[in-house]
């Protein structure tokens, strides 16, 4: 019979949630190359920029939760961050810009600092 310290489970918990946010930056990721390589007017961008809203909406208010456990300043910046993407989606939803480079190298950069 085994037997696991609660730290134990929870870093489990931690590192599995931490992969399931990779993997939604990582599909986020290719929809916005999809729609960079398809244009604003393609059914791609639509999608890319309805998925990456709603993943980092639900991202912000994770951050924003006094439950969060990261720490105040990087949880802060990572809001900062969270904005500055679903600002810039909208302004490709507008057809204000055509920015998705931009959303995918900060998408990249986030992910990788989730290993």
């Amino acid at each position: 019979m085994y037997q696991f310290s609660y730290a134990d489970v929870q870093e489990d918990g931690v590192a599995e949630a931490r992969e399931r946010e990779r993997e939604a930056i990582n599909h986020s990721i290719s929809l916005l190359n999809a729609a960079k390589a398809n244009g604003l007017e393609s059914r791609d961008a639509i999608e890319a920029v309805y998925f990456v809203s709603r993943l980092w909406v639900r991202f912000v208010e994770d951050l924003a939760s006094p439950d969060n456990q990261l720490a105040e300043e990087l949880r802060a910046n990572l809001i900062s961050i969270g904005i500055w993407i679903i600002k810039e989606s909208e302004r490709i939803r507008k057809r204000e810009s055509d920015n998705f480079q931009g959303i995918i190298d900060i998408s990249i950069i986030i992910r990788d600092g989730l290993k």
